[in-house]
């Protein structure tokens, strides 16, 4: 699929869901978001995995803008990763608390090669990093405080996990007897957003070093569970 060319020096686009102009000079992405960072891949290829329908053509501070509110903006490649951000919509209607996570962080990973999701929620301390190669999920780690739980914990801490210090894992059966002061120290141990862009920076990049000047890449919105064609990795 291709996408339409954004024209015009406001980067105005036909296809963008309220009809506007695209405001360029935003800050690039890394807080409050989710991404995936893509190995040695083209945006059309990860475009192409993630279904995205209505595509534009974006530069990295337009398609960032947009990607915060809805859809997926995929960035031209940085020197060995291609990355994908959206805020609302990776995964799409759904998100790492839920089962249907590693079968679509797999499937994406059968296509594409090596994919790694990272998300971070400040507010309500939802933290993910995941890496996936070949379709087999290597790691994959989410803290929700909301839940008070490692809602996904797949292998082993890695070695950049450890180095950081952080807390990871589930809690052990002598958890069952935790006082409250017990538990908020397990809490208060656990990931932050600083965690997540530390390890995003130690497995591949970490989004606030990128210049976001760099040009080329597509904005899309991809379909919602359900929605996607048979075979194709959103689903």
């Amino acid at each position: 699929m291709t996408a339409r060319a954004v024209t015009g020096p406001h980067l105005a686009v036909r296809g963008r869901p309220d009809g506007g102009a695209i405001i360029s000079g935003m800050a690039g992405f890394s807080y409050k978001t989710s991404w995936l960072a893509v190995r040695d891949r083209t945006p059309d290829e990860v475009a192409d995995a993630l279904d995205l329908r209505e595509r534009a053509s974006a530069d990295w501070a337009a398609g960032t803008d947009l990607a915060y509110r809805r859809g997926v903006y995929v960035t031209a490649p940085v020197p060995g990763w291609t990355l994908a951000h959206g805020r609302t919509q990776l995964p799409p209607g759904f998100d790492a608390t839920d089962r249907a996570f590693p079968q679509w962080l797999s499937g994406l990973s059968q296509r594409l090669g090596e994919v790694q999701f990272f998300a971070t929620e400040r507010v309500s301390e939802y933290h993910v990093w995941a890496r996936a190669v070949a379709g087999v999920i290597l790691r994959a780690y989410c803290f929700d405080y909301s839940r008070q739980e490692a809602a996904l914990c797949v292998g082993e801490p890695s070695v950049d996990e450890i180095e950081l210090g952080v807390s990871v894992g589930e809690p052990g059966p002598e958890s069952q007897h935790w006082s409250e002061e017990e538990w908020d120290a397990w809490v208060d141990a656990g990931p932050s957003e600083w965690t997540v862009l530390a390890i995003a920076g130690r497995w591949s990049v970490d989004p606030r070093t990128i210049d976001d000047a760099v040009d080329g890449g597509i904005y899309g919105i991809p379909p919602q569970r359900g929605q996607g064609r048979p075979g194709t990795a959103a689903r």
